[in-house]
């Protein structure tokens, strides 16, 4: 936790194989679904995304696709940002996910942060975790747990996330 800096979490909505809406405004359960301006207003952002074939899920892709205003706006430069992701598979493609992940926010004029060698985790991870981001090895049916060292880089990820946010900004706290 960063005192003065809070999160919002959203969803992005599923998409069907026709691109049409199909569902509510807000979903059944969970976050709710992100809508332009919370990404506008974010003083710092971190997005995550199951592994698909070495590539984030078509419903973040679909997302992002839609952030053409406010890249040509600048809204989001010089502002951080972090990606994180999980997979079933040990080698499916995690650290490749990540980087489809930045080249979007790289283009939005973001601050790419990712997780520092100084996490000693790192160091000893057996299941997920990368410097580009965090990850996390889901196990083939998904249901392996998030082991310890997982849980310590997401911390320390969103903890960096929201200090480089919190330094950057230059208003007051959102």
């Amino acid at each position: 936790m960063v005192p003065g800096v809070t999160s919002r979490v959203r969803t992005v909505p599923p998409i069907s194989t026709n691109i049409e809406k199909t569902e509510a405004t807000i979903p059944v359960d969970g976050s709710p679904y992100v809508e332009l301006d919370d990404v506008r207003d974010c003083i710092g952002l971190a997005i995550g995304s199951p592994t698909r074939f070495g590539n984030m899920s078509a419903a973040m892709k679909h997302f992002l696709d839609q952030l053409g205003g406010i890249w040509h706006s600048g809204d989001l430069v010089g502002r951080p940002a972090t990606v994180f992701t999980s997979a079933s598979s040990m080698h499916g493609g995690q650290e490749i996910t990540l980087a489809t992940m930045m080249f979007p926010l790289i283009h939005l004029g973001m601050v790419i942060t990712g997780v520092p060698y100084t996490e000693r985790e790192l160091h000893t991870t057996v299941t997920g975790g990368t410097p580009y981001g965090t990850s996390h090895f889901a196990g083939s049916d998904g249901n392996l747990p998030i082991s310890s060292e997982e849980k310590a880089l997401c911390i320390a990820q969103g903890r960096r996330l929201a200090s480089i946010a919190k330094k950057l900004n230059k208003t007051e706290d959102k």
